[in-house]
């Protein structure tokens, strides 16, 4: 369905019965909803309504131009939006990559409008932060952030029939490839996406903050972007109930190549409130 809110079109898609407890699903990149695709049906077995949005960027009707337009204030305040057109008080909040930063940014500011959090793959930015401060390990790791906010991006990212993108996505294998697809046929998308980067000049100051709600962070010992320390220190940022769950083998993509386990962290999230 189409979700009008904060002046832009928003797709979001909803499942699972419609009584039941809403969990609001935040994607990243280089991906959208559909990542969730093996997520969300274990959420509905369980009785839980599922609303995965296409988030700024992404969906066609909301790709404002101006990269200011992509700091994470925009993004969080859209989720607040899409709920309350939603007519949901607060809901469940799962994301992953930018989406698990949106989460953050949600659960710190807004901790009225999410009973849990389960954030997956990127940490707490504080943590973060601290990580690349203080391990060089860390810093290597997100030098790709140079290359992605370059005005060159997206000539680098499609060349040769997107073939960075799909060693990106390798280890999801050909599920990875209708992502490129969407983005070969739709470069403003691309550019939608790659916005979230531009924006990101060394974060905010104003946030996100202490986390006080119930909160589960999911590291995998794979994930080629984030390091122990951060995974680890993600600890010092929530004052409520927590749990660190650390997949082994598994790397960046946890909702797809990873999607049980997941749905396991999740529910036992959900679960406990």
């Amino acid at each position: 369905m189409e979700i009008k809110a904060r002046g832009l079109t928003f797709d979001v898609y909803e499942g699972g019965p419609s009584d039941g407890d809403p969990v609001l699903l935040l994607h990243g990149f280089p991906q959208d909803h559909r990542e969730f695709d093996l997520l969300a049906p274990r959420l509905h077995e369980r009785g839980l309504r599922t609303y995965a949005i296409d988030q700024r960027g992404t969906s066609p009707g909301a790709r404002p131009a101006d990269v200011g337009a992509y700091r994470m204030s925009e993004p969080t305040a859209d989720a607040v939006a899409v709920l309350d057109a939603l007519g949901i008080e607060s809901a469940h909040v799962i994301g992953h990559d930018w989406g698990a930063v949106v989460g953050w940014w949600l659960a710190s500011g807004y901790p009225e409008r999410v009973r849990t959090l389960t954030a997956v793959s990127v940490p707490h930015p504080k943590a973060l932060g601290l990580a690349l401060r203080v391990r060089a390990s860390q810093r290597a790791r997100m030098v790709y952030f140079k290359i992605f906010q370059s005005p060159v991006a997206e000539r680098f990212l499609l060349a040769r029939d997107g073939a960075v993108l799909r060693a990106m996505l390798k280890p999801i294998g050909r599920t990875g490839d209708k992502y490129v697809e969407s983005m070969r046929t739709d470069p403003d998308r691309l550019t939608g996406g790659l916005n979230w980067y531009r924006a990101a000049t060394g974060g905010s100051p104003d946030g996100p903050g202490i986390v006080r709600v119930p909160t589960t962070y999911v590291w995998s010992d794979k994930d080629g972007v984030v390091t122990l320390t951060a995974a680890l220190r993600t600890r010092d940022w929530v004052e409520a109930d927590y749990q660190l769950v650390a997949m082994r083998g598994i790397s960046h993509w946890v909702p797809e190549q990873a999607s049980a386990a997941l749905a396991d962290a999740a529910l036992a999230r959900i679960g406990g409130v």
